[in-house]
This record gives structure tokens, sequence and C-alpha cells, in this order.
């Protein structure tokens, strides 16, 4: 937030430091000085999925504290569920299959799947390779396998043996913070969960921590804030920010956690944040319905890989309607031009 790069910097670095739950005497500090629950010299971040954990380790490694929130009683949010893999151009796994892969190839890929910023698809994709690659060397992570799944131009969506790579990949990632925050008494890191962020605390226009609720309590804390809370899309709320944006998907299942609200979108837009392109929710074209509940608002995702290991999509009729290694706007897409119920065969 703010002119920096869009990251919030405490510009009061004289904050006085007192004890969780206390208020400083005024003898001790200005009036209305605001108190700290963790050392000043932290970053803040707000949810416990990939991104954040990625960020909290990021901040751990350039030699900083950091707090992790999280208002779900455990972490690891969408990312944990993620079944397919992670996609990324150039990495030494794909060198080391021969696999002929580019930045460039996949920058256009991205864009042909409907990316309308080029200058921040660009940021994606050229970071994508040395992301997985730090994943591998830094957590121990196996991403030996690489598939080609729909929308790409080559291999290049990356898991290992393990069943659930999502799962693998953010609990590693949970784990390294969690060591750390073991091994120095909590005072390098700390994750709170159960934890909801409701408000940001703002001096002069800049970002200088947050406020969140912990059962009764309501606590503050100092430091940069980094908002890595996830989408909106389980908000089915009449002022929800889906009822905004994309009211024409109100009526779809989602396979979204019950905290996926926009919470951190909603406080960054509260202080003046700008926000972009919020109206592009993805539809997956393909989810887990369970006898019975067939009406039911959430659903399991039925993984894009189930697709790209040869699993074939057919009407009611019994008959093929889309090439399924197609990107998902595309099957979506053909999916409303056909008839319903659809249905999803594998093999094995």
């Amino acid at each position: 937030f703010g002119s920096r790069r869009g990251r919030a910097f405490c510009e009061s670095p004289g904050l006085l430091l007192v004890e969780s739950g206390a208020m400083a005497p005024k003898s001790q500090a200005k009036q209305n000085e605001p108190r700290c629950d963790f050392p000043i010299d932290q970053a803040i971040v707000v949810g416990g999925g990939l991104a954040g954990m990625t960020a909290a380790n990021t901040v751990l490694e350039n030699g900083a504290k950091v707090l992790v929130l999280d208002k779900s009683s455990f972490c690891g949010g969408n990312s944990s569920k993620a079944t397919s893999g992670i996609n990324g151009s150039c990495t030494q796994t794909q060198k080391d299959k021969g696999i002929d892969d580019t930045n460039e190839l996949f920058l256009s890929d991205t864009l042909k799947g409907g990316a309308k910023k080029p200058e921040i698809a660009k940021v994606l994709v050229w970071e994508s390779g040395p992301a997985v690659d730090w994943l591998m060397q830094t957590f121990n992570l196996d991403l030996s396998l690489v598939a080609r799944l729909g929308g790409h131009s080559a291999p290049r969506t990356h898991r290992g043996k393990e069943r659930f790579p999502g799962m693998t990949i953010t609990y590693a990632l949970i784990q390294m913070v969690e060591r750390v925050q073991e091994n120095t008494g909590g005072g390098m890191a700390r994750i709170v969960n159960k934890a909801k962020v409701v408000d940001l605390i703002t001096n002069n226009g800049a970002v200088i921590g947050c406020k969140y609720e912990k059962g009764t309590d309501v606590i503050q804390a100092f430091g940069p804030v980094i908002l890595a809370t996830g989408g909106f899309g389980a908000d089915f709320t009449a002022d929800s920010l889906l009822a905004k944006y994309r009211p024409d998907l109100m009526h779809l299942p989602t396979s979204n956690g019950e905290h996926c609200t926009g919470d951190g979108i909603k406080m960054g837009e509260a202080v003046g944040a700008a926000s972009l392109d919020l109206e592009w929710v993805q539809v997956h074209p393909t989810g887990l319905v369970k006898v019975g509940e067939e009406d039911a608002k959430v659903k399991f995702l039925a993984a894009e890989a189930l697709r790209g290991v040869g699993g074939l999509l057919i009407d009611n009729e019994g008959n093929r309607f889309a090439n399924e290694l197609g990107r998902r706007d595309y099957v979506t897409g053909e999916m409303w031009k056909n008839k319903a119920p659809f249905r999803l065969c594998l093999n094995s």
C-alpha cells in the first residue's frame, strides 16, 4: 500500500512496545500511541495458504521476523486442496527431462488464456521457474513429475510422487515456519490461528499494522502488512464481492473453502488500495457430485489432472463435446452450449 511497490512500511519506528493486552500509561507514551503485541521489526502476513507461507518464509530468509495470522483453525487454505501441481517454465526438472519450454511460450499461453495485462503476466511467468526450483531446493520437495495440462503448449505442471501436491507443498512451507517458531521460542516467527483480521491500521496514509480478533480479544499488531487472504468465491451474501462483480455466477456451486470471503480485498479497498480485474472469476468445469446432494452449494473439485491423464467429458447423450485439454474458459463455454448433466469418464 502507498508508494513503496505495493508494501506497507511503518512510518513510526519509535512506537512503544508494551505487553500484549496492556496499554502504555500516558507517562510512557504519547496519547493515542498504538500498542504493539510483537516487536516492531516484523512483517505481518494475513493468510496461511501457499502465498502467505511463501511470503513468511521469504521474510525469514531475509532476516526479519514474521507474524502469520489466519482466521481458520489450521493453515493451508485452498492451496492444500490443489491436486494437479504447480506450473513453471524453464525449471531444472524440465531441463533434466529434455522438455523444450520457454518463458515466452508460457507467456503466450497465459495471454491466450485471458490475461489482459501483459506486464503482470510476464512477472508471473518469469518468476514461475525460479519459484519451482526454490521449492525443490529450499524445502527438499519432490517435483520431478511434469505433465501437460489444459491451456499449456508444453509439459510444465510439476508434481511429485505424493498424491496431493498442493497439500505436500503448502505443508512443507508451514512446517518450516513452525520449526523457526519452535526453535526461537516465537522470537522470529509466530503463527496465530483463529485470528480474524478485521481492520488495517493507518498513519498518515500508510498502513502500519492491523487489528485482529482472537476469541473475545481484539489485538493490534504493527509492521508492514502482506495480504494473502485469497479470493471471494465462497461468499454468497447479498453484499459480497461476488454479488458485486459477477452476480451471474451466484447460482453456481463452489469448491472454495468457507474462508474465501474476500476479507483482504475489502480491507485494502477500505483504506484506499486499488483493485483490478475482480470480475475475472474463474469457473472450473468439473466437480465431484455426491449422489443425493446434487444441489449442494459446496462441491469437491474434480482436478484438471483427471483430464490431463485422459479423462473424457460427455454430455447427457453420451457424446464428447469439447477438447478436454482446452482452457477452462473454453471447456466451460462448451458446457453452456450443450445439454447437462455432464459426466467425466475415467478408465480406472
